[in-house]
């Protein structure tokens, strides 16, 4: 299987150092949990990155504030464009009210409530479309030109890209400070931003760890994309829970960064992920949303082998629709 060549926009290295400076003042080191008591039903040490405890309630601040925080002066005036179903919005939305910067999200008319609430309260304006029958990229591109605004994309962004690689140097760095070496990191993806920031992260700062990219049953456009060696889109009609992880098809910049770095793709069905949440919540006292939790359900479900070894997974958010979480622990 040949592997794709780095796309000219890739971030380096130095990039997501450069990124993690950038951003201190503003994110938050979020903590690498543990429960003996789950290690003990899985027979290894499962260590959780709680990004529910991010600013924004996930890790999407971090890309968005290192894209954000770079614009210039004229650029700020004119604004800042981006499409998400929450939690990108809500990173953007943030980051546009601490530069001083108007915000414009294009949201589908199905996202949680919470998340299009929190969007608001955070200062900007959505814009709703219908996930089925419009294309939010098309919609978002016709506001940046009609008001000269900044398009901040949820993951083909290099700066984007090297924020959410800050999870990766920090879940390195934690890892080194309990004194374990790590064998595998699992995290979600989407358009697969967050995994491939923090494989280009662990190349360097942990280069013997695996790192493997989970999602939702239905939707692993990246495990099969993986499998053949170039982007495959997922089949239209799937349904999930996990609202944040719909993207069709991996990114143009992220995808040739898994094909080089990942060791494969996992998905999980609602079931699981479900059974994930109320763990989250009894054993690590974690609140996460469906598609924050999709890595701790594949290492729960034994798709992801924790006997043995010492597995980090990263749970990417907690923006969790109440319903949902109830949901979560009346069936688990």
């Amino acid at each position: 299987m040949a592997i794709p060549a780095p796309h000219p926009a890739e971030p380096g290295y130095d990039a997501i150092r450069d990124a993690a400076e950038r951003i201190a003042a503003e994110a938050r080191r979020t903590p690498l949990l543990e429960s003996p008591l789950l290690n003990a039903r899985l027979g290894g040490r499962l260590l959780v990155k709680a990004e529910p405890l991010q600013r924004t309630g996930s890790f999407k601040f971090r890309g968005a504030y290192n894209r954000i925080s770079r614009l210039d002066a004229a650029e700020r005036r004119r604004g800042v464009v981006a499409f998400s179903s929450g939690n990108h919005a809500q990173g953007v939305a943030a980051a546009a009210a601490l530069v001083g910067a108007p915000a414009v999200i294009v949201m589908p008319s199905d996202a949680p409530a919470i998340k299009v609430a929190n969007t608001r309260a955070y200062g900007a304006e959505v814009v709703s479309y219908d996930r089925l029958r419009e294309d939010r990229e098309e919609i978002g591109r016709r506001i940046c030109a009609e008001r000269g605004s900044i398009l901040v994309p949820p993951y083909d962004d290099p700066h984007v890209i090297a924020g959410q690689g800050t999870v990766g140097l920090e879940i390195a760095a934690q890892a080194r400070e309990m004194g374990v070496r790590l064998d595998a990191v699992a995290a979600c993806a989407s358009g697969g931003g967050l995994v491939a920031g923090i494989a280009l992260a662990l190349e360097r700062e942990s280069p013997g760890t695996e790192v493997h990219v989970c999602e939702p049953a239905g939707f692993d456009d990246h495990a099969r994309s993986l499998a053949a060696g170039r982007r495959l889109a997922n089949a239209p009609g799937a349904s999930s829970i996990c609202d944040a992880l719909l993207a069709t098809m991996p990114g143009e910049i992220t995808f040739p960064v898994n094909a080089r770095l990942l060791r494969g793709g996992i998905a999980v069905g609602d079931d699981e992920v479900l059974a994930a949440i109320g763990v989250a919540f009894r054993d690590l006292k974690l609140v996460v949303e469906p598609g924050g939790a999709v890595a701790l359900a594949a290492a729960l479900a034994g798709r992801l082998p924790v006997a043995g070894r010492c597995v980090a997974v990263v749970c990417s958010g907690g923006n969790v629709d109440p319903a949902i979480f109830a949901r979560a622990l009346a069936t688990t």
